[in-house]
């Protein structure tokens, strides 16, 4: 499976963490409701940062609280601001980045009061041209400690429940409840793989903010299957990350199976910034997650599942082996038709010229501009002639800003050995192409 973007952030810090008040329930208020959109698996929430709205991407995976992208946000104030140095997944060094504290986050009467948040300054560290939306922050575990969350991928909606012994006794009814444990802050899951025929026990992070299946790290006991591809597998604090891609015969979450899911195998060098827990061998992501509403309760320690429709869909992946971003936008001339107004004889009947096709006028909008920013190797895009930097005209000969970037990535992933045709400009000319998306697994 290839969605555009893998976030996995495993964020380190050069100093110690700071105390600060978690995310409680306002008033006497026993639950709420948050609503999301979910892009390539990921779930998006919007939170006031003292008191001007963010996106935040929702990400079990990280502990601390991340802000970027920043540049167009300066209305934001932030208080007992210190330099500080970031360090995470990625295969290059670190990066510089700031503290502060006394910070108040809400959201949808949920409230964190002297939150800390770091700052990324590197404007280069940027996933809005990545997701196709404004993206401001990454908000982990604070926002899971205290309370019962629930996550509705159907419903694009996120419920957070106050911690209570009754609302736990209705999940049990309605939910499969499975053991988890929070470690370094991060909830882990023990389950079942079975990789070139060898079973093992397999500790997975849950990570909301990962849009892969599964992630899994290679050992003595696990290994590369023999059917592989090299590629992109996302971006982290530190660099891009770089890995392979193959299916693994099975992998279990208690009583839920996954046959021939494909999985995501990082490179070492994009993984050695990660302090791992002990058993660690990888993350189960979005793709996987999505195939359930859940609850997790951090403070029993507990999953809770309920398979929806999603289930059954099959593993994909991206194809063509083009990854796309956003690269700006430009000033697109639009023919907007006029309705014309028709006076007839009654003074006071009006009517609609219909017959008049030839009244129109022309708009100018803003729209995205999409770049190839990474292509891999041996891929049938790269065997047609596409290459890294390549700027798209078109796509089945229907102009790109048609699409969103969702919509894009969800071509190149598609089922079928669909044929796509692409013109593109390098150096100032436009070059067509035309390549099959084929299995490589």
């Amino acid at each position: 499976m290839k969605k555009y973007l893998v976030l996995f952030f495993g964020l380190f810090l050069s100093f110690n963490s700071y105390a600060q008040e978690d995310f409680n329930l306002a008033g006497y208020s026993t639950k709420t409701t948050i609503p999301f959109k979910l892009i390539n698996n990921l779930v998006f929430i919007p939170i006031k940062v003292n008191g001007v709205e963010l996106n935040f991407l929702l990400d079990s995976g990280v502990e601390e609280t991340i802000l970027f992208s920043m540049e167009e946000k300066q209305e934001v104030s932030f208080n007992n601001v210190e330099k500080i140095r970031l360090r995470g997944l990625g295969s290059e060094e670190e990066i510089e980045g700031l503290k502060s504290t006394n910070n108040i986050l809400e959201t949808h009467g949920l409230i964190s009061k002297n939150h800390l948040v770091y700052i990324i300054l590197d404007q280069n560290f940027n996933l809005s041209s990545h997701i196709g939306i404004p993206v401001n922050g990454i908000i982990g575990y604070k926002f899971f400690k205290n309370n019962l969350v629930e996550i509705n991928y159907l419903k694009k909606k996120v419920y957070v429940y106050q911690n209570d012994r009754k609302i736990k006794e209705k999940l049990q009814k309605k939910f499969k409840s499975v053991p988890i444990s929070i470690e370094k802050s991060k909830p882990y899951i023990t389950t079942t793989a079975i990789v070139d025929s060898v079973s093992v026990s397999a500790k997975l992070l849950i990570d909301i903010g990962n849009s892969d299946a599964f992630w899994i790290f290679e050992n003595n006991k696990i290994k590369l299957p023999k059917k592989n591809f090299p590629d992109f597998l996302g971006k982290g604090f530190s660099g891009d990350i770089e890995g392979h891609r193959a299916k693994i015969a099975k992998i279990s979450i208690d009583e839920f199976d996954f046959k021939n899911p494909i999985v995501s195998f990082p490179d070492s060098t994009s993984i050695r910034n990660v302090a791992m827990v002990p058993g660690r061998i990888g993350s189960i992501g979005g793709e996987v997650l999505k195939r359930f509403t859940l609850v997790l309760d951090y403070t029993d320690e507990k999953l809770y599942l309920k398979k929806n429709n999603k289930f059954s869909e099959p593993f994909t992946y991206n194809k063509s082996g083009i990854t796309i971003q956003h690269n700006g936008l430009q000033w697109v001339q639009e023919t907007v038709h006029l309705e014309t107004v028709q006076v007839v004889n009654s003074m006071s009947d009006v009517g609609y010229d219909a017959k008049n096709d030839d009244n129109f006028k022309y708009k100018f909008s803003l729209k995205p501009v999409y770049e190839i920013v990474n292509i891999r190797k041996n891929s049938t895009a790269e065997k047609c002639g596409l290459q890294k930097g390549d700027i798209i005209v078109s796509i089945n000969n229907t102009l790109p800003y048609k699409y969103s970037l969702q919509q894009l990535n969800n071509l190149l992933k598609s089922e079928d050995d669909v044929w796509i045709t692409m013109e593109v400009e390098r150096n100032s000319l436009v070059l067509k192409f035309r390549f099959k998306l084929e299995d490589e697994l």
